[in-house]
């Protein structure tokens, strides 16, 4: 028991140093990051690659994916409600010193529902696409949100590593029920989920979808923070 409390100490200490790195440019930057919006040109861009790639079979993929983020989204809430580990803004030792951008959200936080999502995501497409580069960007990509939970002052990072194997998990059990459906199931027997790839011109086209993106986010915000309209 003593053990898990210097665990549990290490992990607020950890959590306040990384959240006192904040300001105004930033917040914006990072409040954009944790919000599923801004990210809808590169989840397009991943879905169109599956529709050419998997032809018929991408209807199924599809409902794969969703199946695996709605058992990551509520197996990470059920642990919410049954660990009752307050989130930081909620924590009334040190909700003081927390740094909070946008809102507090629920008073739960273990384990990160965020990090849960995108790490299931992360380990789902990366075997539907075994692509090196798709994996390596898909990898970052489920760090920063993650992180932009720590700074946004609303998970400590137990919970976004929590959430994270609970996401791992979830995403390779159901990236291998779907290839069991597949050989079972399916009629179609081209083309193959497990051989069927992301070729390097596709994830050329992803990769710059994905750096478009976020410079035009990086370009707008320093215009508005530096004209003062944010």
């Amino acid at each position: 028991m003593e053990f898990f409390q210097k665990i549990l100490e290490l992990d607020t200490e950890l959590f306040l140093y990384l959240n006192s790195f904040h300001s105004d440019f930033w917040d914006t930057i990072m409040l954009m990051i944790t919000r599923k919006e801004p990210w809808l040109p590169f989840f397009a861009a991943i879905l169109f690659y599956i529709l050419k790639n998997f032809r018929g079979k991408a209807l199924l993929i599809f409902i794969f994916i969703g199946i695996t983020i709605l058992l990551s989204d509520q197996i990470s809430v059920l642990m919410k409600e049954s660990i009752h580990r307050f989130r930081p803004v909620h924590n009334p030792e040190i909700e003081h010193l927390v740094h909070n951008v946008l809102r507090k959200g629920s008073l739960y936080g273990f384990v990160s529902s965020h990090a849960a999502n995108v790490f299931a995501v992360f380990a789902f497409s990366t075997r539907i696409f075994r692509n090196r580069g798709f994996w390596v960007l898909m990898l970052f990509w489920a760090v920063v949100v993650s992180y932009s939970r720590i700074y946004s002052g609303v998970h400590y990072p137990l919970d976004l590593l929590g959430g994270a194997l609970l996401g791992w998990l979830i995403g390779v059990a159901t990236y291998k029920l779907l290839i069991f459906f597949e050989v079972h199931f399916f009629v179609a027997r081209n083309p193959k989920i497990e051989t069927t790839n992301l070729a390097p011109g596709q994830m050329g086209i992803v990769f710059l979808v994905f750096v478009v993106l976020w410079v035009t986010v990086f370009l707008v915000t320093f215009i508005l923070h530096h004209y003062n309209y944010l």
